[in-house]
């Protein structure tokens, strides 16, 4: 259930709203009760955050590991 706040203190408390959806949180704004819109986090962030991981995982596979490199990192992972 998302949180209702009404409409004049979204207005007088904007930039703490925004930081709390920024965080995750996500609310109802109301007026005079009534439910008018829903504040929620953007999905764009995590549109982001995939492209970027991509572009990581794309980056690493560029390097080569030598067999004996690779044999050197696992027997130094077991100690």
């Amino acid at each position: 259930m998302l949180e209702e706040i009404g409409s004049y203190e979204a207005k007088t408390k904007l930039p703490e709203i925004l930081r709390r959806v920024e965080a995750g949180e996500a609310f109802t704004i109301t007026n005079r009760g009534k439910p008018i819109a829903d504040v929620i986090p953007s999905r764009a962030s995590d549109r982001l955050k995939t492209e970027a991981a991509i572009a990581t995982i794309l980056k690493a596979k560029k390097h080569k590991i030598s067999d004996v490199v690779l044999t050197e990192l696992k027997e130094s992972g077991r100690k």
